[in-house]
């Protein structure tokens, strides 16, 4: 990640907020909150292990879960019927 550094200094006779408006545009012209906004909800790529235990435990899941219906034995639930929370 590479953040461009802005470096502003007081003006003589500049009252803060003056300086804190060109702060601002210096950091929105250089790009910086766009690049934190972009990375904010990064993850890390699961690795090949991680991909393969959710796989079989989907797999199990699946295969529970038909054994279940064939035997009659399935309750579904209305509530979480279509889909994620």
């Amino acid at each position: 990640m590479k953040y461009m550094a802005v470096d502003i200094k007081r003006k003589k006779g500049e009252s803060f907020e003056a300086m804190l408006r060109r702060f601002t545009q210096r950091v929105q012209s250089s790009g910086t909150i766009l690049e934190v906004k972009k990375r904010k909800h990064h993850t890390k790529k699961p690795t090949k292990i991680k991909l393969k235990t959710s796989a079989l435990a989907r797999l199990a899941a699946k295969e529970k879960r038909d054994y279940l219906e064939k035997a009659g034995l399935l309750v579904e639930d209305k509530k979480k019927k279509f889909g994620r929370r």
